[in-house]
């Protein structure tokens, strides 16, 4: 895959990861602790001091922080399992490079 196709991909990818997350830290009926980790997730992915791949992992990271927190609504966990997923992809598709497509 050429690097500038590989950029579209996790400029894709990233998008629809934010709409997940932003989805979730949106909605009041979800716990305020779970909706502030969406949107520290979400913030994390445009942390520009780290390559594609540290930003995905982080996002994960702080995903699973919080995953199985009993008064988590069903509807946030498998938004978080479907955003979980996609950042599986773009860790992978980041650690095939070293460097942030511009």
């Amino acid at each position: 895959m050429s690097e500038e196709s590989q950029a579209e991909s996790w400029e894709a990818k990233r998008e629809n990861v934010v709409q997940i997350l932003e989805s979730i830290a949106n909605d009041t009926n979800t716990p305020r602790n779970i909706r502030r980790v969406a949107k520290a997730a979400s913030d994390s992915l445009f942390d520009e001091r780290y390559p594609i791949a540290v930003r995905a992992a982080n996002a994960i990271e702080m995903i699973e922080e919080v995953i199985n927190d009993p008064n988590m609504p069903v509807f946030a966990r498998t938004q978080f399992w479907m955003a979980i997923s996609i950042l599986e992809v773009i860790r992978s598709i980041g650690g095939d490079t070293s460097t942030t497509p511009k």
